[in-house]
């Protein structure tokens, strides 16, 4: 290459005057990460209100997997029973998160350890939905046979 044909070209890309540093990749700015304002104006509807110094948050799901939140943004209307976690989610194994909530109890004594191993075994145990209507009652008979009959108190009458 003609060493007069590259300093020409060299003298093109200066950004500023004679004595600026040539700029080789033009960096772009990262955006900062704004919270939507659409999502905004439902939380104040929701009446929700933020709850600090929340580290981590498990979520078992049906399937087995655990859905894991690090360093979440927690708000929380008790009242209503609305709760929202905004974070970056990570899937994980009920054993990897157990053990990782093991480890953040610390001393808490074994009783809480006691609870947890309940917990997981109630998790693992889970036969499904089918469960929820053990409490209700069968139907003894229906509403219109119950009419038809007559009882003591139409006898007397």
């Amino acid at each position: 290459m003609n060493p007069e044909k590259l300093a020409k070209l060299q003298s093109q890309v200066r950004t500023g005057g004679k004595g600026t540093p040539r700029r080789k990749v033009v960096k772009a700015s990262k955006p900062v990460a704004k919270e939507d304002p659409k999502l905004a104006s439902t939380l104040k509807q929701l009446n929700v209100q933020a709850i600090p110094d929340v580290d981590t948050i498990n979520i078992f799901k049906n399937d087995g997997k655990v859905l894991g939140f690090n360093a979440p943004r927690l708000s929380a209307n008790l009242e209503a029973n609305t709760f929202v976690i905004a974070g970056k989610p990570s899937e994980k194994s009920p054993e990897q998160a157990l053990t990782e909530m093991i480890s953040q109890m610390g001393s808490f004594g074994p009783e809480s350890l006691s609870q947890l191993a309940k917990m997981a075994g109630g998790f693992q145990g889970a036969s499904g939905v089918g469960d929820i209507d053990d409490d209700i009652p069968d139907l003894v008979a229906s509403g219109e046979d119950a009419a038809d009959s007559k009882t003591d108190l139409d006898a007397a009458d």
